[in-house]
């Protein structure tokens, strides 16, 4: 990879797109828990004796009984390409054999593929198998024996590592046997130990780098230079706009002259999409497509190929502008609280002006014979004219050839039915409907919400006339498909009562007993953080399932009990980690397994920084605090006050926002955690001096907001402002109202109206809690338990009509798509469980969230002006 100074900016978070292969409903990651037909893992010779073999997540394990293995040392990575890896498997495992070398292999082609993706995880890149020398003599005599043996294979790079020569062999400094240490979050993550005996965190993937007490060995030294040799390059890369597995996309400036372009670098031997094509595959499609678009207004010129260090790299012309799903962003009047009918005649028509331009651009590719392939919001640029490009052509064919390239944007991509210029007809259909509902993307899950979809779309925008039918016309599929199948919330009056338990129903469907890695399907973060917890977890499932009365599930609890036996969860915090299971545990009356969880996270405490409710600090106080309260201890008090003291001290010495220098504001990751900590101890205590530090926590979230044109106050994001629970200004709302009702003279009071502002804009493209519309439902209930303001409440109402559009059908329930709507959720931070607790909060008074305060509340039923009352059986 290139050397820039900059940070990466992109959008959307396109490791979920790797995770859509698996399943049809979910996120998920490929043949869990199975042993596939491709299975490397079967073919290896009947157990060797003297051997011991195991299987270690993605890898299999082989140890010889005879050979000590020391604890961290130098070790041998074995890259290949996809077509020679189980030629280079079958010679290396062979080789460790024979010489009785320990050594771990992947344990099947498709963990193989999944790993050199496009969108998979650079630190695990190119790793077929790994060796274990015990010392140096046996490294050298490895590196020098299989780089004979292994001549001529094609290996993409495996970044981090030292590569020996020519060869597909990599070496690195690091540990052989698992040691973790506790990071600022209190996560465990992997150590070396320095010869004080001190243990110190494992080097990253950033270039090759030693330990400073590791002197590289004598034969390694030529390797090194030869890698540090830097290549000489016209360019001076400012920084990256796209980084994934397959390579990235650099904005730099010529040398000479200082004149913008922009580098595209293709990883050979990475990213290899379904047809078998990898990265520089594309690239060099991208490079004969560009050939043939010479000089067709909107379209990069190309200005030469390079190679730099064994990747391919396209040097192109810099196009002006945003991406038009951050020109929307920015646009999109229905984010605003009240939009006039002169706002959205206004959008409609640059709208519809950026749409023709886009069309044009079109028609121009389809007049050079070819198929754009890709259309959609982050391949488009609108500059501050409103003019178009187009960038990204790796997938454009030409028109005549019968088989497209796969590997499309979701939301966007055509039906397998559509040929030629129909693909790029499609894409720009879903473009019109999404420039005015930018939810497309449930219609890969439900195609039936197109007609919904159209129907908003016809409320809200003045469009001219057949330009919804066109859409409509293009996008209805050609083959004949089942009556659509209808639920509780398609109803025309909304029975709220069934449409909260057809949510509990879809949950409890979709939970996944057999597995051990997740119990009930969620975002991406649980295969990382681990499926107990309680944001993604089965732990918030569970909670939430039983907070919103649909009752206690003991064979769950007993999946949620032995998974956290077979693994501690990674961190120590109450979101993502032990406190969160924890908390459950505790309030499901396994007293034991709380006991036991808590002191196995205990020695972590110390070292944590972090201040947050998700991983930090608050989180962990607020549940130490609740235990007290549980138990009637006074020595998870004293912890839970000790915390608040090390939060108070942190909160006077941080750092204010400036230049450069942003906080993240909000529930989850800002200063309103810990506001709400120092609110319970103040509440525990008496002592007003926690009110004081509550209010100057809240003060300092408010510094990292902004006054939007609608007037509200909202987080200050890089190019937006965020109205949302986790980060933005409904998790500021809702610790102010909680810290109002007990100090109701606080500093801050003045800056209320203005954040519950935040919460009324009218459209909201996640339904979530954390990061959508469940959020904002829940924070205007909580307001609304203080100040019943008419307009709050009518905000509620729509909140509420709104949540159906964002509603699909799930084996004859109802669920809801978590983040970027690719995929549905159960979880609580994106997906059912929280919109559960979400509804529950808003209809019957229940507690959104641990820590909130809980009470009965009517409110104003939607669409009709009548009053649900607090129970389950009201009827909107």
């Amino acid at each position: 990879m290139l050397n820039y100074d900059g940070e990466a900016h992109t959008g959307m978070d396109l490791r979920y797109e790797a995770f859509c292969f698996a399943d049809r409903y979910f996120y998920d990651v490929d043949g869990y828990g199975i042993e596939t037909l491709d299975s490397w893992v079967s073919m290896l010779s009947e157990l060797l004796r003297g051997w011991r073999r195991f299987d270690r997540g993605d890898w299999h394990v082989c140890l010889p009984d005879a050979v000590d293995l020391p604890m961290q040392g130098w070790k041998v990575h074995v890259a290949a390409a996809p077509g020679q890896a189980r030629t280079v498997l079958d010679a290396v495992r062979g080789y460790c054999v024979q010489s009785g070398l320990p050594f771990k292999f992947l344990r099947s082609a498709k963990i193989h593929a999944n790993r050199n993706a496009k969108y998979a995880d650079r630190s695990a890149s190119g790793k077929l198998i790994t060796i274990y020398p015990v010392d140096e003599p046996a490294l050298k005599r490895v590196l020098d024996d299989l780089a004979e043996q292994l001549t001529d294979v094609d290996a993409p790079h495996i970044p981090g590592d030292l590569r020996y020569g020519k060869s597909p062999l990599y070496v690195r400094f690091g540990g052989f046997v698992e040691r973790m240490i506790i990071d600022s979050r209190g996560a465990a993550i992997p150590a070396l130990e320095r010869p004080d005996g001190r243990l110190v965190p494992e080097s990253g993937t950033q270039g090759f780098q030693l330990p400073d007490w590791v002197r590289i060995p004598g034969f390694l030294k030529p390797h090194l230079e030869a890698q540090r040799t830097e290549e000489p390059i016209a360019y001076q890369v400012s920084n990256v706009m796209h980084l994934t597995n397959a390579g990235a996309v650099y904005l730099a400036g010529r040398k000479h002259d200082g004149r913008q372009v922009v580098l595209k670098e293709a990883r050979p031997y990475t990213g290899v999409d379904q047809d078998g094509a990898d990265a520089v595959t594309r690239l060099d499609r991208e490079a004969r497509t560009l050939t043939l678009l010479a000089g067709v207004p909107g379209i990069p010129e190309l200005h030469e190929r390079i190679s730099v260090w064994g990747n391919e790299i396209l040097v192109l012309s810099a196009m002006p502008g945003v991406q038009l799903g951050r020109w929307l962003a920015r646009n999109y009047p229905l984010t605003q609280r009240e939009t006039s009918t002169s706002d959205r005649v206004r959008y409609t028509e640059r709208a519809l002006a950026v749409l023709g331009r886009i069309e044009r651009i079109l028609s121009d590719v389809h007049r050079r014979g070819l198929v754009y392939g890709d259309l959609n919001d982050r391949n488009i640029l609108v500059d501050d004219d409103d003019s178009v490009s187009f960038v990204d052509f790796e997938l454009t064919f030409p028109a005549v050839d019968p088989h497209r390239p796969s590997g499309a944007t979701p939301g966007f991509r055509a039906p397998v039915d559509r040929a030629g210029y129909e693909v790029d007809r499609y894409a720009f259909a879903v473009l019109r409907l999404w420039m005015f509902l930018p939810m497309t993307m449930v219609l890969d899950l439900e195609p039936d919400k197109l007609a919904d979809f159209v129907r908003q779309v016809r409320k809200r925008f003045d469009l001219p006339l057949g330009y919804l039918e066109e859409v409509l016309a293009e996008l209805r599929p050609r083959a004949a498909r089942s009556a659509r199948r209808r639920t509780a919330i398609d109803q025309p009056e909304v029975n709220w009562t069934s449409v909260r338990r057809s949510i509990a129903d879809g949950v409890l469907t979709s939970a996944t007993p057999q597995r051990e890695d997740r119990l009930f399907p969620g975002d991406i973060q649980q295969f990382s953080a681990g499926g107990t917890g309680f944001g993604h977890g089965a732990a918030g499932v569970l909670h939430a399932l039983d907070v919103s009365g649909f009752g206690r599930y003991p064979a769950h609890e007993q999946w949620l009990l032995d998974a956290v036996q077979r693994q501690t969860p990674v961190t120590a915090g109450f979101w993502d980690g032990a406190h969160g299971t924890i908390h459950v545990l505790e309030n499901f009356g396994h007293h034991a397994a709380a006991d036991e969880l808590l002191e196995k996270v205990e020695p972590r405490l110390p070292v944590i920084t972090c201040h947050g409710l998700r991983t930090g600090l608050a989180g962990i106080g607020l549940n130490l605090l609740h235990l007290a309260a549980s138990r009637q201890d006074a020595g998870h008090l004293w912890q839970a006050i000790e915390i608040g003291d090390k939060l108070s001290a942190m909160l006077d010495n941080a750092p204010l926002p400036g230049p450069g220098l942003r906080g993240r504001a909000g529930l989850m990751h800002g200063w309103s955690g810990p506001a709400l900590l120092f609110l319970r101890l103040f509440e525990r205590t008496r002592d007003r001096g926690w009110l004081d530090h509550a209010d100057l926590a809240v003060r300092r979230d408010l510094m990292e907001c902004a006054r939007t044109p609608d007037g509200s106050l909202q987080v200050r994001d890089r190019q937006s402002t965020l109205p949302y629970l986790e980060v933005g200004s409904a998790g500021i709302t809702l610790v102010m109202e909680e810290l109002l009702m007990t100090a109701p003279d606080a500093s801050v009071a003045s800056e209320l109206p203005r954040l519950r502002r935040a919460l009324l804009s009218e459209f909201v493209i996640q339904p979530g809690l954390m990061l959508g519309r469940a959020g904002l439902i829940g924070a205007l209930a909580a307001g609304l338990r203080r100040d019943p303001d008419p307009l709050a409440a009518r905000a509620l109402d729509q909140h509420l009509e709104w949540m159906t559009l964002h509603a699909v059908p799930y084996h004859g329930h109802i669920a809801f798509p978590g983040t970027h709507l690719l995929r549905l959720s159960m979880d609580v931070a994106t997906g059912g469980a929280g919109v559960l607790l979400a509804l529950a909060s808003a209809l019957d008074g229940a507690q959104l969230l641990p820590f909130l305060s809980e009470q009965p509340l009517a409110l104003t039923g939607f669409s009709t002006g009548r009053t649900v009352h607090a129970g389950p059986g009201g009827r909107v």
